[in-house]
């Protein structure tokens, strides 16, 4: 598994963790082997970090897919998130990332 890939928690057991990654695969890892850090990965090739979380905002830099890179914030009711992805910072469509639950705010 690739350092700071997102996975997506399923299941506990004492201080196990049933994780599914981006591809679906699963598989238990011991706690200790995670963080509390929340990343993405881009799940578009050439997806638009924009400057602001507006449709008609200007481009910060332009995303291959499967890139990953940290989650900043996604705002209640928001179709943004707000990422870092290789020294770059903005907001990316939440359908364009894998990491974050369509309804869920992080702040």
């Amino acid at each position: 598994m690739r350092r700071e890939l997102p996975v997506e928690v399923i299941q506990e057991y004492e201080t196990w963790r049933k994780i599914r990654d981006p591809d679906g695969a699963e598989g238990w890892v011991h706690q200790s082997m995670l963080t509390g850090r929340r990343t993405i990965m881009v799940r578009k090739d050439k997806a638009m970090l924009r400057r602001t979380a507006d449709d008609t905002a200007s481009a910060a830099a332009y995303l291959s897919q499967g890139v990953v890179g940290k989650l900043l914030q996604c705002p209640k009711g928001s179709d943004y998130c707000r990422v870092e992805v290789e020294g770059y910072q903005g907001w990316l469509r939440r359908n364009e990332l894998w990491g974050a639950y369509k309804a869920e705010a992080i702040n």
